[in-house]
Protein backbone atom coordinates (compact mmCIF):
# COMPACT_ATOMS: atom_id res chain seq x y z
CA UNK A 1 0.00 0.00 0.00
CA UNK A 2 2.98 2.24 1.19
CA UNK A 3 4.20 1.35 -2.43
CA UNK A 4 1.23 2.24 -4.52
CA UNK A 5 0.62 5.69 -2.74
CA UNK A 6 3.90 6.69 -3.23
CA UNK A 7 4.21 6.10 -6.77
CA UNK A 8 0.38 7.34 -7.62
CA UNK A 9 0.92 10.01 -9.57
CA UNK A 10 3.05 8.20 -11.85
CA UNK A 11 0.63 5.15 -11.89
CA UNK A 12 -2.19 7.34 -13.22
CA UNK A 13 -0.14 8.14 -16.41
CA UNK A 14 -1.54 5.96 -19.17
CA UNK A 15 1.62 5.87 -20.80
CA UNK A 16 3.34 3.98 -17.34
CA UNK A 17 0.14 2.26 -14.96
CA UNK A 18 0.53 -0.01 -12.77
CA UNK A 19 2.54 -2.47 -15.13
CA UNK A 20 4.65 0.03 -16.34
CA UNK A 21 5.98 0.94 -12.48
CA UNK A 22 6.46 -3.14 -12.25
CA UNK A 23 8.83 -2.96 -14.42
CA UNK A 24 10.46 0.53 -13.58
CA UNK A 25 10.99 -1.23 -9.64
CA UNK A 26 12.69 -4.11 -11.21
CA UNK A 27 15.04 -2.09 -13.36
CA UNK A 28 18.78 -1.83 -12.27
CA UNK A 29 20.02 1.59 -13.21
CA UNK A 30 23.32 3.41 -13.27
CA UNK A 31 24.14 6.69 -13.60
CA UNK A 32 27.43 7.12 -14.21
CA UNK A 33 28.86 10.98 -12.65
CA UNK A 34 26.66 12.43 -10.36
CA UNK A 35 27.70 16.14 -10.88
CA UNK A 36 25.04 18.50 -12.77
CA UNK A 37 23.28 16.17 -14.70
CA UNK A 38 24.18 13.04 -12.70
CA UNK A 39 22.16 14.53 -9.47
CA UNK A 40 19.33 15.63 -11.55
CA UNK A 41 18.91 12.01 -13.47
CA UNK A 42 19.51 10.13 -10.09
CA UNK A 43 16.87 11.63 -8.26
CA UNK A 44 14.64 11.42 -10.67
CA UNK A 45 14.85 8.28 -11.37
CA UNK A 46 14.77 6.98 -7.23
CA UNK A 47 11.71 8.99 -7.01
CA UNK A 48 10.02 7.02 -9.61
CA UNK A 49 10.99 4.04 -8.28
CA UNK A 50 14.16 2.28 -10.31
CA UNK A 51 14.20 -0.80 -7.86
CA UNK A 52 18.23 -0.96 -8.09
CA UNK A 53 19.92 2.70 -8.80
CA UNK A 54 23.63 2.06 -8.92
CA UNK A 55 25.65 5.97 -8.01
CA UNK A 56 29.35 5.88 -10.04
CA UNK A 57 32.15 8.72 -9.43
CA UNK A 58 35.35 9.33 -8.89
CA UNK A 59 35.27 12.41 -7.39
CA UNK A 60 34.46 14.19 -3.91
CA UNK A 61 32.43 17.59 -3.27
CA UNK A 62 33.73 21.20 -3.67
CA UNK A 63 32.05 24.46 -2.65
CA UNK A 64 31.51 25.03 -6.70
CA UNK A 65 29.48 21.93 -6.78
CA UNK A 66 26.73 23.38 -4.69
CA UNK A 67 25.54 25.79 -7.99
CA UNK A 68 24.16 22.65 -9.96
CA UNK A 69 24.14 19.42 -8.09
CA UNK A 70 21.31 19.02 -6.62
CA UNK A 71 21.92 16.23 -3.88
CA UNK A 72 24.47 17.89 -2.02
CA UNK A 73 24.61 20.77 0.83
CA UNK A 74 27.32 22.53 2.73
CA UNK A 75 27.13 19.88 6.00
CA UNK A 76 27.83 17.02 3.29
CA UNK A 77 31.12 19.60 1.94
CA UNK A 78 32.21 19.36 5.41
CA UNK A 79 31.79 16.03 6.09
CA UNK A 80 34.33 15.75 3.86
CA UNK A 81 32.28 12.83 1.10
CA UNK A 82 32.99 11.33 -1.93
CA UNK A 83 29.83 12.37 -4.44
CA UNK A 84 28.90 8.88 -4.71
CA UNK A 85 28.55 8.28 -0.92
CA UNK A 86 26.67 11.58 -0.24
CA UNK A 87 23.88 11.17 -3.03
CA UNK A 88 23.22 7.68 -1.87
CA UNK A 89 22.81 8.75 2.13
CA UNK A 90 20.37 11.71 0.23
CA UNK A 91 18.40 9.38 -2.22
CA UNK A 92 17.99 6.21 0.51
CA UNK A 93 16.04 9.23 2.78
CA UNK A 94 13.89 10.55 -0.19
CA UNK A 95 13.20 6.23 -0.90
CA UNK A 96 13.86 4.01 1.57
CA UNK A 97 12.43 1.30 -0.57
CA UNK A 98 14.63 1.26 -3.54
CA UNK A 99 18.39 -0.40 -3.48
CA UNK A 100 20.73 2.74 -3.59
CA UNK A 101 24.59 1.69 -4.52
CA UNK A 102 26.87 3.81 -4.23
CA UNK A 103 30.38 3.12 -5.88
CA UNK A 104 33.14 6.13 -5.59
CA UNK A 105 35.01 4.70 -7.94
CA UNK A 106 36.86 5.46 -11.50
CA UNK A 107 35.20 4.42 -14.68
CA UNK A 108 37.68 2.70 -16.95
CA UNK A 109 38.77 -0.64 -18.78
CA UNK A 110 39.50 -2.37 -16.18
CA UNK A 111 36.69 -1.53 -13.47
CA UNK A 112 34.05 -1.06 -16.35
CA UNK A 113 32.76 -4.64 -16.22
CA UNK A 114 32.57 -5.28 -12.63
CA UNK A 115 30.59 -1.33 -12.27
CA UNK A 116 28.07 -2.00 -14.66
CA UNK A 117 27.66 -5.63 -14.19
CA UNK A 118 24.12 -6.58 -13.87
CA UNK A 119 22.66 -2.92 -14.95
CA UNK A 120 19.73 -2.71 -17.72
CA UNK A 121 20.30 1.10 -18.72
CA UNK A 122 23.11 3.43 -18.47
CA UNK A 123 22.42 7.08 -17.95
CA UNK A 124 25.81 9.43 -18.70
CA UNK A 125 26.59 12.20 -16.19
CA UNK A 126 30.16 12.44 -17.22
CA UNK A 127 32.14 15.59 -18.28
CA UNK A 128 34.63 13.98 -20.38
CA UNK A 129 34.70 12.22 -24.29
CA UNK A 130 37.02 9.37 -23.11
CA UNK A 131 34.28 8.12 -20.59
CA UNK A 132 31.72 8.35 -22.83
CA UNK A 133 33.18 6.45 -25.70
CA UNK A 134 34.34 3.66 -23.07
CA UNK A 135 30.33 3.71 -22.35
CA UNK A 136 29.19 3.90 -25.55
CA UNK A 137 32.06 0.38 -26.57
CA UNK A 138 30.82 -1.64 -23.59
CA UNK A 139 27.11 -0.76 -24.15
CA UNK A 140 27.88 -1.81 -27.60
CA UNK A 141 29.07 -5.27 -26.40
CA UNK A 142 26.57 -5.59 -24.30
CA UNK A 143 23.84 -4.88 -26.07
CA UNK A 144 22.43 -2.28 -23.56
CA UNK A 145 20.87 1.02 -24.62
CA UNK A 146 22.37 4.48 -22.66
CA UNK A 147 21.23 7.65 -22.86
CA UNK A 148 24.24 10.31 -23.82
CA UNK A 149 24.53 13.74 -22.30
CA UNK A 150 26.08 17.15 -21.93
CA UNK A 151 25.79 20.51 -20.80
CA UNK A 152 27.90 23.25 -20.97
CA UNK A 153 27.44 27.04 -20.99
CA UNK A 154 23.93 27.79 -21.52
CA UNK A 155 23.63 24.60 -23.98
CA UNK A 156 22.85 21.05 -24.16
CA UNK A 157 22.80 17.73 -25.76
CA UNK A 158 21.33 14.42 -25.70
CA UNK A 159 20.96 11.67 -27.61
CA UNK A 160 19.61 7.95 -26.92
CA UNK A 161 21.95 5.32 -28.10
CA UNK A 162 20.41 1.73 -28.98
CA UNK A 163 22.96 -0.46 -29.57
CA UNK A 164 21.70 -2.53 -33.38
CA UNK A 165 18.95 0.19 -34.21
CA UNK A 166 20.74 3.14 -35.14
CA UNK A 167 24.11 5.20 -34.98
CA UNK A 168 26.01 5.01 -31.92
CA UNK A 169 28.02 8.14 -29.83
CA UNK A 170 31.00 6.99 -32.33
CA UNK A 171 29.29 6.71 -35.62
CA UNK A 172 27.85 10.53 -34.48
CA UNK A 173 31.32 11.29 -33.03
CA UNK A 174 34.10 9.67 -35.02
CA UNK A 175 36.75 10.47 -32.40
CA UNK A 176 36.96 12.70 -29.00
CA UNK A 177 38.14 16.11 -29.66
CA UNK A 178 41.32 17.31 -28.82
CA UNK A 179 42.07 19.35 -26.07
CA UNK A 180 40.94 22.85 -26.70
CA UNK A 181 38.89 22.18 -29.56
CA UNK A 182 35.45 22.51 -27.94
CA UNK A 183 34.17 24.89 -24.81
CA UNK A 184 34.35 22.67 -21.11
CA UNK A 185 32.61 23.70 -17.51
CA UNK A 186 35.97 25.34 -16.93
CA UNK A 187 36.22 28.03 -20.09
CA UNK A 188 32.39 28.70 -20.31
CA UNK A 189 30.92 27.73 -16.98
CA UNK A 190 27.34 26.02 -16.88
CA UNK A 191 23.86 27.20 -16.12
CA UNK A 192 22.23 25.39 -14.12
CA UNK A 193 18.91 24.70 -15.33
CA UNK A 194 20.58 23.57 -18.82
CA UNK A 195 21.58 20.95 -16.65
CA UNK A 196 18.50 20.55 -15.06
CA UNK A 197 16.48 20.00 -18.50
CA UNK A 198 19.18 17.83 -20.17
CA UNK A 199 18.72 15.39 -17.20
CA UNK A 200 15.19 15.54 -17.47
CA UNK A 201 15.27 14.59 -21.47
CA UNK A 202 17.64 11.48 -20.46
CA UNK A 203 15.02 10.42 -17.55
CA UNK A 204 12.29 10.89 -19.38
CA UNK A 205 13.62 8.21 -22.05
CA UNK A 206 14.74 6.15 -19.51
CA UNK A 207 11.57 5.84 -18.45
CA UNK A 208 9.74 4.77 -21.72
CA UNK A 209 12.87 1.95 -22.14
CA UNK A 210 12.40 0.52 -18.36
CA UNK A 211 8.72 0.53 -18.77
CA UNK A 212 8.43 -1.65 -22.00
CA UNK A 213 8.00 1.58 -24.51
CA UNK A 214 11.43 1.45 -26.45
CA UNK A 215 9.43 2.24 -30.05
CA UNK A 216 8.59 5.82 -28.33
CA UNK A 217 11.82 6.32 -27.63
CA UNK A 218 12.89 9.79 -29.63
CA UNK A 219 15.86 9.06 -31.40
CA UNK A 220 16.87 12.12 -32.59
CA UNK A 221 19.64 13.92 -31.42
CA UNK A 222 18.74 17.27 -29.61
CA UNK A 223 20.52 20.30 -29.13
CA UNK A 224 19.17 23.15 -26.49
CA UNK A 225 19.88 26.45 -25.71
CA UNK A 226 18.05 27.65 -22.89
CA UNK A 227 19.07 31.42 -22.55
CA UNK A 228 17.60 31.90 -25.42
CA UNK A 229 14.63 28.84 -25.62
CA UNK A 230 16.11 27.35 -29.13
CA UNK A 231 15.33 23.95 -29.37
CA UNK A 232 16.71 22.21 -32.11
CA UNK A 233 15.89 18.39 -33.13
CA UNK A 234 18.12 16.78 -35.39
CA UNK A 235 17.03 13.31 -36.86
CA UNK A 236 20.08 10.59 -37.68
CA UNK A 237 18.97 8.03 -40.00
CA UNK A 238 20.81 4.08 -39.49
CA UNK A 239 24.03 4.59 -40.89
CA UNK A 240 24.58 2.55 -43.96
CA UNK A 241 26.40 -0.59 -43.86
CA UNK A 242 30.12 -0.42 -45.27
CA UNK A 243 30.97 2.77 -43.32
CA UNK A 244 29.57 5.18 -46.28
CA UNK A 245 27.71 8.28 -45.52
CA UNK A 246 27.25 12.09 -45.21
CA UNK A 247 28.67 12.82 -42.10
CA UNK A 248 32.14 14.57 -41.57
CA UNK A 249 34.61 12.74 -38.99
CA UNK A 250 33.51 14.47 -35.68
CA UNK A 251 30.78 16.68 -36.64
CA UNK A 252 27.06 15.48 -35.31
CA UNK A 253 24.67 16.50 -37.86
CA UNK A 254 24.24 16.51 -41.76
CA UNK A 255 22.20 13.84 -44.04
CA UNK A 256 23.73 10.49 -42.87
CA UNK A 257 26.41 9.34 -40.35
CA UNK A 258 29.25 6.76 -41.08
CA UNK A 259 28.96 3.46 -39.42
CA UNK A 260 31.92 3.42 -36.40
CA UNK A 261 33.89 0.13 -36.41
CA UNK A 262 32.18 -0.85 -32.99
CA UNK A 263 28.71 -0.65 -35.15
CA UNK A 264 29.98 -2.40 -38.19
CA UNK A 265 32.94 -4.76 -37.62
CA UNK A 266 32.42 -5.37 -33.65
CA UNK A 267 35.71 -3.43 -32.56
CA UNK A 268 35.50 -2.19 -29.46
CA UNK A 269 38.80 0.26 -28.62
CA UNK A 270 38.15 2.18 -25.89
CA UNK A 271 37.67 -1.64 -23.94
CA UNK A 272 40.96 -2.14 -24.06
CA UNK A 273 42.94 -2.40 -20.98
CA UNK A 274 45.14 0.53 -20.96
CA UNK A 275 43.67 2.65 -23.39
CA UNK A 276 42.37 4.42 -20.48
CA UNK A 277 44.48 7.35 -19.34
CA UNK A 278 46.13 6.36 -16.36
CA UNK A 279 46.43 9.74 -15.58
CA UNK A 280 43.98 12.39 -16.75
CA UNK A 281 43.05 16.32 -15.84
CA UNK A 282 39.71 17.00 -14.64
CA UNK A 283 37.52 19.56 -15.94
CA UNK A 284 37.56 22.98 -14.73
CA UNK A 285 39.92 21.65 -11.36
CA UNK A 286 43.53 22.73 -12.00
CA UNK A 287 43.42 18.72 -10.79
CA UNK A 288 45.07 15.60 -12.34
CA UNK A 289 43.41 12.05 -11.16
CA UNK A 290 45.97 9.29 -11.07
CA UNK A 291 45.01 6.02 -10.97
CA UNK A 292 47.51 2.84 -9.24
CA UNK A 293 48.03 -0.52 -11.36
CA UNK A 294 48.40 -2.10 -8.39
CA UNK A 295 45.32 -1.36 -6.16
CA UNK A 296 45.29 -1.72 -2.32
CA UNK A 297 43.55 -0.56 0.58
CA UNK A 298 45.59 2.08 2.12
CA UNK A 299 46.41 2.41 5.87
CA UNK A 300 44.81 6.21 6.15
CA UNK A 301 46.26 6.36 10.13
CA UNK A 302 49.57 5.86 8.90
CA UNK A 303 49.42 7.91 6.17
CA UNK A 304 47.68 10.85 7.80
CA UNK A 305 50.68 10.05 10.48
CA UNK A 306 53.21 10.55 7.85
CA UNK A 307 51.76 13.49 6.26
CA UNK A 308 50.63 15.54 9.24
CA UNK A 309 53.85 17.08 9.72
CA UNK A 310 54.11 18.69 6.10
CA UNK A 311 50.45 19.99 6.00
CA UNK A 312 46.73 19.68 7.31
CA UNK A 313 45.67 16.66 6.93
CA UNK A 314 41.92 14.67 7.29
CA UNK A 315 40.26 11.65 6.67
CA UNK A 316 37.45 9.54 7.01
CA UNK A 317 36.34 6.04 5.99
CA UNK A 318 36.00 7.05 1.94
CA UNK A 319 39.49 9.34 1.99
CA UNK A 320 41.97 10.92 2.69
CA UNK A 321 42.77 14.58 2.04
CA UNK A 322 46.30 16.66 2.61
CA UNK A 323 46.97 20.32 2.18
CA UNK A 324 50.53 20.55 1.31
CA UNK A 325 51.65 23.88 -0.49
CA UNK A 326 51.14 24.28 -3.21
CA UNK A 327 49.26 21.09 -3.59
CA UNK A 328 45.48 19.47 -2.28
CA UNK A 329 46.02 15.43 -2.37
CA UNK A 330 42.89 13.79 -1.65
CA UNK A 331 43.41 10.00 -1.56
CA UNK A 332 40.71 7.10 -2.02
CA UNK A 333 40.84 3.83 -0.23
CA UNK A 334 42.61 2.09 -3.33
CA UNK A 335 45.23 4.34 -3.85
CA UNK A 336 43.37 6.49 -6.84
CA UNK A 337 44.14 10.21 -5.79
CA UNK A 338 43.05 13.52 -7.28
CA UNK A 339 46.19 16.33 -7.12
CA UNK A 340 44.99 19.60 -7.12
CA UNK A 341 47.31 22.34 -7.73
CA UNK A 342 48.57 21.43 -11.37
CA UNK A 343 47.35 20.21 -14.81
CA UNK A 344 50.64 18.88 -15.68
CA UNK A 345 50.24 14.57 -15.28
CA UNK A 346 54.20 14.56 -15.02
CA UNK A 347 54.79 16.33 -12.07
CA UNK A 348 51.17 15.31 -10.74
CA UNK A 349 52.65 11.93 -10.77
CA UNK A 350 55.50 13.25 -9.02
CA UNK A 351 53.70 14.61 -6.41
CA UNK A 352 52.09 11.03 -5.61
CA UNK A 353 55.10 9.25 -5.71
CA UNK A 354 56.91 11.86 -3.34
CA UNK A 355 54.32 12.31 -0.47
CA UNK A 356 51.82 8.65 -1.51
CA UNK A 357 54.38 6.32 -2.64
CA UNK A 358 55.30 4.99 -6.05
Amino acid sequence: MKSISRYHRQILLPRIGAEGQKRIGASSVAVVGIGALGSVSADLLARAGVGRLRLIDRDFLELQNLQRQVLFDEADLEANLPKAVAAQRKLQKVNSEITIEAEPADLNPRTIDELLRGTHLVVDGTDNFETRFLINDFCLREEKPWIYGGAVGTEGLTYVVLPGEGPCLRCLFEAAPRPGEFETCDTAGVLAPVAHTIASFQVTEALKILTGRKKEVDRRLWKIDLWKKEFHPLTLPSPPRGGEGGLPAGQAGGEGVRRCSGCEKGEYPYLLRGSGSRSAALCGRNAVQIIREQQERLDFQNLARKLSPLGAVKYNDYLLKASISPFEITVFQNGRAIIQGTEDAAQAKSVYAKYIGG
